[in-house]
């Protein structure tokens, strides 16, 4: 199976992981300046050490598919509950619709990232 062209879903992802990066120290930082600095790690380094191979041009630590599919799951999920806890509503929802989104986008690069 050809990896699939996801570009929209591509952008869109890195729309939702760019909010979880801001949004989710933020609100970690109410309570603890390390949970804030160690959120940062997990959300930008676990995706930059791990990746499918095929799906990215430089694999560090291979994992397969669904491993992928879990860390774009945690920053959706970041993103929407930080926008909530530390944003004005009208902005959680604009997140939580582009998370929404993404998800639809994303599902053509998951089934071939299971498939893989």
């Amino acid at each position: 199976m050809e990896r699939p062209d996801d570009r929209t879903a591509s952008v869109l992802r890195f729309a939702t992981e760019l909010v979880a990066w801001v949004a989710t120290p933020w609100a970690l930082s109410r309570y603890s300046w390390l949970l804030a600095v160690l959120s940062v790690v997990v959300l930008i380094g676990l995706p930059a050490l791990l990746s499918t191979p095929g799906d990215k041009a430089h694999v560090i630590i291979p994992v397969p598919g669904w491993g992928t599919i879990l860390l774009v799951l945690l920053q959706l999920v970041a993103a929407v509950i930080s926008a909530w806890l530390v944003w004005p509503t009208w902005a959680a929802v604009l997140v939580s619709v582009l998370a929404a989104v993404t998800l639809v986008t994303e599902r053509l690069r998951w089934r071939w990232l299971i498939a893989g």
